[in-house]
């Protein structure tokens, strides 16, 4: 029996109101149409899924239709089945200090918290072996942000935090439990935070930047959705985070562009979609047409999906975009890292210990660096064709320019 093809991942974002709810359920019911035992997954807090598929949708898988099952994943309940010991441990201390219970679990859900648990689900749903393609509908884009980039920020604040608490607890954690009443964290905490961040956190980050995994940006012909849109584009490169497409939705049909009303609608959408499918080349562009009423239900979302997905398939890898790499020249060693849209006045490239440093805008990646080039210091960086090159020690002086 020949092996089962690796799962496919895609995650759909975008601003808020332009339709990624309904192109990920007509993306998921086509594929499930087509065969494809598929899963479609709310990533959303303020979930619409349901409303969408015109169902019950909860914490709890349930079947649509044959091949599609949906789930709108509750970050409360997946708290508790994946922070474990330490959120216990943080709701003590609290309740230690005089903060009520209520307030208590609240601060106990540390910032990106939600987002982490919300991932982890997603991870276990992906890694089940129960489905050939899964299908995410995140949160407005600056959510998903938060969202994809956590694994990769929070394992390494966590990394550094993990060790020097684990330091002091050596030293410190015995002889304070003699003196002090304040709840100290046992091991079987540092464990648990352990398990969090050298398995699960791993996990998410292979997942994350697979070559199974991509995300699809929803976007309307509207100045300032293109723009949000744009930065987006560039955050996730900046995580190498893959994309594949871009969808174009709520397109006016090509039958009115004569008509005196729409004319100069048409002419305008016509404009944004080139300035699209340029900027974000070279990802494959996906049309979807404005439609005469909400598309909601299996039937009206399978036939809209068999519209978007009439010359692909809804689970192919639509595009191989250039990724961060590591070259050697015959003069030293180069970091390449895709960053469209990215402004030079606006990046700020340094090495610290073994990690490249990037900022771009208000995003700051620390990039693990392969052994024979972290003892190396930059030399210069530049940003050419949306691409940014730092060069190391030892790199020809062409390259040593701001």
């Amino acid at each position: 029996m020949a092996p089962a093809a690796p799962l496919r991942l895609v995650l759909y974002t975008g601003k808020g109101g332009v339709g990624k709810t309904t192109t990920a359920a007509a993306t998921a019911v086509c594929a499930a149409e087509r065969g494809l035992r598929t899963g479609i997954v709310s990533a959303d807090a303020a979930h619409s899924l349901g409303d969408v598929l015109e169902c019950e949708v909860g914490p709890e898988l349930r079947e649509l239709a044959p091949n599609l099952v949906a789930v709108e994943i509750d970050a409360r309940v997946e708290m508790a089945r994946h922070w474990g010991r330490i959120r216990d441990y943080l709701v003590s201390l609290f309740r230690y200090q005089g903060i009520e219970d209520v307030v208590a679990e609240e601060l106990a859900l540390l910032p990106g918290a939600e987002e982490l648990t919300t991932l982890l689900a997603v991870e276990a749903l992906a890694a089940s072996g129960d489905f050939d393609f899964v299908v995410v509908d995140c949160a407005p884009t600056d959510s998903t942000l938060r969202l994809l980039t956590l694994p990769d920020v929070a394992r390494g604040t966590l990394r550094v935090l993990l060790k020097l608490q684990q330091a002091l607890s050596a030293l410190i954690t015995p002889l304070a439990r003699s003196v002090v009443p304040v709840p100290l964290p046992d091991s079987a905490v540092f464990r648990d935070a352990e398990t969090l961040l050298y398995k699960r956190l791993r996990q998410l980050r292979r997942r994350i930047t697979a070559a199974r995994t991509s995300v699809r940006i929803v976007v309307t012909p509207e100045r300032m959705v293109i723009d949000e849109s744009r930065r987006a584009f560039t955050d996730l490169c900046l995580f190498d985070v893959p994309c594949d497409a871009v969808v174009m939705n709520r397109l006016l049909p090509d039958a009115v562009a004569e008509e005196e009303f729409f004319r100069d609608w048409f002419r305008i959408q016509e404009e944004r979609t080139r300035e699209v499918a340029e900027y974000f080349a070279p990802l494959h562009l996906l049309r979807a047409p404005l439609q005469d009423d909400e598309v909601t239900g299996l039937e009206r979302l399978a036939d809209h999906g068999r519209g978007l997905f009439a010359e692909v398939e809804p689970d192919a890898v639509l595009c191989s975009a250039p990724r961060v790499r590591f070259a050697r020249s015959a003069a030293g060693y180069r970091a390449h890292l895709p960053l469209p849209g990215a402004c030079a006045d606006d990046l700020d490239v340094a090495v610290v210990e073994d990690e490249l440093v990037v900022r771009a805008g208000g995003r700051r990646r620390a990039l693990l660096l392969p052994h024979r080039m972290a003892s190396l210091q930059v030399s210069g960086a530049r940003l050419r064709d949306g691409e940014l090159v730092v060069s190391f020690a030892g790199s020809p002086g062409a390259d040593a320019e701001g």
